[in-house]
């Protein structure tokens, strides 16, 4: 099961790395790079049973845009995102606080000059993960997250003449948490990127 991950991982960052070669071979429009950064809204979806509460987190990283035409561009991103999620009951709250360091390959669109959509997949690696219970929960239970996780980003945004975006992304995690049942990471995203 791990190696299919890796064999995956492999594939998926060998994909992004040609993509962004061609694309700057081809581009027509100036290329740039930047740093961005913001909050996130983090949540888990339980067996589609619907979503627990949201961790309020944040997430940053560097990214690097090449035009493959007037109005299109690839952007492949390596970003560190705090996601996770929060279960309150009767008994308590419980926080499963998950962090990772994600690698997001984005198509992006502009259907005017400072608008733009996009949408790509994403795949991550958990770097650490902790569990946190206040109230009557008893004992502290860790779990064993899975260390991979992948999915689709989809968002859109503004940038500026100067180099500025304010972003909003949704991601949809398809990989699972843990090994038992069917927990997978829903994410918001809201971003502010500057080109360097």
């Amino acid at each position: 099961m791990k190696q299919t991950k890796t064999k995956f991982l492999t594939i998926a960052l060998f994909i992004g790395l040609a993509s962004t070669i061609n694309a700057q071979e081809n581009t027509t429009n100036k290329s740039n790079g930047g740093i961005k950064g913001g909050y996130n809204l983090a949540a888990v979806s339980f067996d589609g049973d619907g979503e627990t509460e949201q961790r309020h987190s944040f997430h940053v990283g560097v990214y690097g845009e090449s035009f493959i035409s007037e109005s299109f561009s690839i952007q492949p991103e390596l970003m560190y995102s705090q996601q996770g999620y929060v279960i309150t009951n009767s008994n308590g709250t419980f926080t499963q606080k998950l962090n990772y360091i994600n690698l997001p390959i984005m198509l992006k669109a502009y259907p005017s000059k400072n608008f733009f959509l996009e949408a790509g997949p994403q795949i991550g690696l958990a770097v650490s993960h902790k569990e946190e219970y206040d109230g009557l929960f008893s004992g502290s239970q860790e779990y064993d997250p899975n260390s991979f996780d992948w999915g689709l980003n989809f968002g859109g945004g503004f940038k500026t003449d100067s180099g500025i975006s304010l972003g909003v992304r949704y991601h949809l995690g398809l990989g699972d948490l843990y090994d038992e049942g069917k927990a997978q990471n829903r994410v918001w995203q809201f971003s502010i990127g500057f080109d360097l």
